[in-house]
């Protein structure tokens, strides 16, 4: 007889898709606020919210947000911890239509700073980011990832692409949405490495650029601090 075994995730249980997932989201949601949070309001979609209490999905997503791993052993505690460092948090049931049932929408602030977030947990600890602020996109947390908001104008896919040939980055994949031509539009890159902070600052410097993240891969264990890069007036 063959036993054939599933190998996921090191971390805390007890489910790769309802925590180790939902752990990876919150630390996504926490890199985007570009801020140490201290608001949340989580919409929890379909399979999680039905069973997301008994699989730890609660607890998994406030511990993302602290920057805990899925393997860090606060993550049981993280209401507790939630309290200690003053992250207040909501939770409440969406349906956030046509998605993965194990999705969540998270809106995390922090000085002065929102952001919000849809993620879903595909399995075995996967994820993918399919919205921010309401903008399509695409991305696993496995890679670095560089997203900026913009005005829409002719030209600015291609200044970005050169400033990252500029530093020799390579582009892995990329998305891009808008909410109308010359309105507001965002942009989403997958690298091969992380883009270098001074070509980060000067990108957030262009004119019509008001919001610049990079996001590290949160698939790797250890604690997940935020990028502190700020916002133009």
């Amino acid at each position: 007889m063959t036993l054939l075994d599933m190998i996921g995730p090191v971390m805390i249980g007890p489910s790769s898709s309802h925590t180790a997932g939902a752990c990876r989201i919150g630390q996504v949601a926490r890199q985007l606020l570009g801020q140490i949070p201290t608001h949340a309001e989580i919409g929890l979609h379909a399979s999680f919210a039905k069973t997301g209490k008994g699989h730890g999905t609660h607890f998994a997503l406030i511990a993302g947000l602290l920057g805990y791993a899925p393997d860090d052993a606060r993550l049981p505690r993280a209401f507790e911890e939630a309290a200690s460092a003053d992250l207040v948090f909501n939770f409440e049931t969406a349906d956030l239509g046509d998605v993965h049932p194990n999705s969540a929408r998270i809106t995390v602030s922090g000085n002065g700073q929102t952001v919000t977030v849809v993620g879903s947990s595909t399995g075995g600890g996967v994820i993918e980011i399919i919205r921010v602020d309401g903008f399509k996109v695409s991305f696993s947390g496995g890679a670095f990832t560089l997203l900026t908001r913009y005005h829409d104008a002719v030209g600015v896919i291609a200044k970005i692409a050169g400033l990252l040939a500029a530093d020799q980055v390579n582009i892995a994949a990329l998305t891009c949405d808008r909410d109308k031509r010359g309105g507001n539009a965002m942009l989403c890159v997958e690298l091969d490495q992380s883009l270098g902070e001074a070509a980060q600052k000067f990108l957030l410097s262009w004119p019509g650029m008001d919001w610049v993240r990079m996001v590290r891969p949160v698939m790797d264990a250890g604690i997940v601090a935020p990028v502190l890069l700020g916002t133009t007036a």
